[in-house]
């Protein structure tokens, strides 16, 4: 964490000038997700009064979108709580009763979470025969035995092989098919079978990953994604409860949406001093507030005499002066757009850092239909291509985009959700998806349900829904992963606030960061996007605690 402290050699520095003064800091958060939400609440819960939350989209929530379908609710994002014990998201839901209609089927212990934990997973090839059970769990026992193995590598500080590439895919893909080899117990069908299920088991793990492929995910970094013990919960009311309990007292003032902001100006204070110092000051306002350029058009400076170190510029071009910004905006969006949302531009590290961390797309695609054409005991159909046995990473043209689709889980109980599937796709192929229109998806994934479940009869879905994270211009992706060549610490690097440097002529903590990506254990995860922004907003509350020691809490 950045060093707060303010030498004692300068008592006219801006900080201790706000202190003296008991002037509230004015403080902009970008993005109304979760983490946006939890640090604009944090804030305002410990006295600051000054907060104005701008979100580019029409709506709050981010990453946690809830469509009301009849009477229930589908999750185009955050589906589950993942994991109980100390899961602060979780005991949000559990303290305002938002599962107390949970089904025993929802509360799952699995690693990959389906939509209920009962039932069976049909294995269904795509020459349309279904996998035996026994041998289902047979592979299944052995894949989990080395996604054990994938966690020591960061957990033990085993050092990695040259062969791995240092790729979870590549080390499994090889670990997995010598030992399904050298098997002598099975016959050459059944090792063929079951490399084809290794083929979809990566899949599944891409779309849990939110990676392209499980080839780029870091083997020696996977370890160290911490899961939270206790069960996944869906919370039947939809997660956007979640966000309302989180936005509920944040005055509809300080929320403005459709606000998407252009630029966000930064360390002017610092610059001005400079260019004093250079005595480069014949084109700046006597009044010393250089950000006149950038607020003709937006709202004026509240503080005449106070030299803001931030404005943010706004795509409508209103600019708001601020002391502090905290940026919840995903990895895609920094990836995408760090060049031209800062200035000045990132320090190198921090942008090495948003390059070498990962982020991809997880769609889900809803299929609402009339009536079930699966048995009551399948709580999944998994797609396995026969053919795909051999390959190395299965890369496939454009045309072929459907062969991503991993599996379509069964909406349960279906009193709640009618006789509904949801599909998982997931890299380059899920912006391939996103492309289509409907009638085309669903005409794709009714071929497909025919085909593997060897079914010519299955009708098409009576209604389609689907979701579009890649292409969500405020969004780009699902969630982050640690990529191939990147680390934890470039999640922490990620997180540093601006500016590094402890100089007491630059105001401190200009610039913060917040958001799934930029927590090391918790990333890609609803609970690791809240802590990330109370996080932000304890660092501003340590650095003006002697503002705030005497201030009663606001009555909200």
């Amino acid at each position: 964490m950045q060093s707060c402290e303010i030498s004692s050699d300068s008592t006219d520095d801006p900080l201790s000038r706000d202190l003296r003064t008991r002037r509230q800091p004015r403080i902009v958060v970008i993005g109304a997700g979760l983490a946006g939400l939890a640090a604009t609440k944090s804030l305002l819960e410990s006295g600051f009064t000054d907060v104005t939350v701008l979100e580019a989209s029409d709506r709050v929530g981010g990453r946690v979108q809830s469509i009301q379908h009849g009477q229930t609710t589908l999750e185009l994002g955050a589906t589950w709580i993942h994991g109980a014990n100390g899961n602060p998201v979780y005991h949000l839901a559990e303290d305002n009763g938002l599962l107390e209609h949970t089904t025993d089927g929802e509360r799952s212990v699995g690693r990959i979470s389906l939509y209920t934990k009962n039932g069976v997973a049909h294995y269904q090839t795509n020459s349309g025969t279904r996998i035996p059970k026994d041998l289902v769990e047979e592979f299944s026992d052995l894949y989990n035995e080395v996604y054990e193995l994938t966690q020591e590598f960061f957990q033990n500080g085993k050092p990695v092989c040259a062969e791995s590439q240092n790729s979870v895919g590549v080390f499994t893909r090889d670990v997995v098919r010598k030992k399904i080899t050298l098997d002598p117990d099975d016959s050459e069908s059944t090792k063929r079978l079951k490399l084809s299920m290794l083929q979809q088991y990566l899949k599944v793990e891409s779309c849990e990953s939110s990676s392209p492929s499980m080839d780029e995910v870091s083997l020696s970094e996977f370890g160290e994604w911490t899961e939270i013990p206790g069960a996944h919960h869906v919370i039947p009311g939809g997660f956007m409860k979640i966000v309302d309990l989180l936005a509920q007292d944040i005055p509809s003032r300080m929320m403005r949406l459709g606000k998407p902001v252009r630029r966000v100006h930064w360390n002017y204070s610092a610059q001005q001093q400079e260019e004093i110092a250079h005595g480069d000051n014949n084109n700046r306002h006597d009044n010393g507030d250089h950000n006149d350029d950038q607020r003709c058009h937006g709202e004026p400076n509240p503080n005449p005499g106070h030299a803001y170190p931030i404005s943010v510029e706004c795509e409508d071009l209103e600019s708001l002066p601020a002391d502090h910004v905290i940026v919840t905006a995903s990895l895609g969006v920094l990836k995408n757009r760090h060049e031209a949302l800062f200035s000045p531009s990132l320090p190198e590290d921090k942008v090495l850092a948003i390059e070498k961390l990962g982020i991809s797309t997880t769609d889900k695609i809803f299929l609402e239909f009339s009536d079930p054409f699966w048995s009551p005991e399948c709580n999944s159909i998994q797609f396995v291509w026969e053919d795909e046995a051999q390959l190395e990473q299965p890369v496939y043209p454009e045309e072929l985009w459907y062969r991503k689709i991993c599996s379509f889980d069964v909406l349960y109980p279906p009193e709640r959700y009618g006789h509904m599937l949801s599909g998982w796709i997931c890299g380059q192929e899920a912006l391939l998806m996103e492309r289509c229109d409907d009638e085309t998806v669903a005409e794709t994934c009714t071929k497909l349900l025919r085909r593997f479940t060897g079914n010519p009869n299955i009708p098409k879905p009576r209604r389609i829904l689907r979701s579009s994270w890649g292409s969500n211009p405020y969004i780009r992706g699902s969630y982050s992963f640690t990529r191939v060549g990147s680390s934890g610490g470039d999640v922490e690097k990620l997180a540093m606030p601006l500016p590094y440097t402890k100089s007491t002529k630059a105001p401190p903590l200009q610039v913060l960061f917040a958001g799934e990506a930029t927590h090391r254990k918790y990333y890609s995860t609803t609970h690791g996007a809240l802590l990330s922004g109370q996080r932000e907003a304890t660092r501003l509350t340590e650095l003006y605690q002697d503002l705030h020691k005497e201030t009663t809490k606001p009555n909200m």
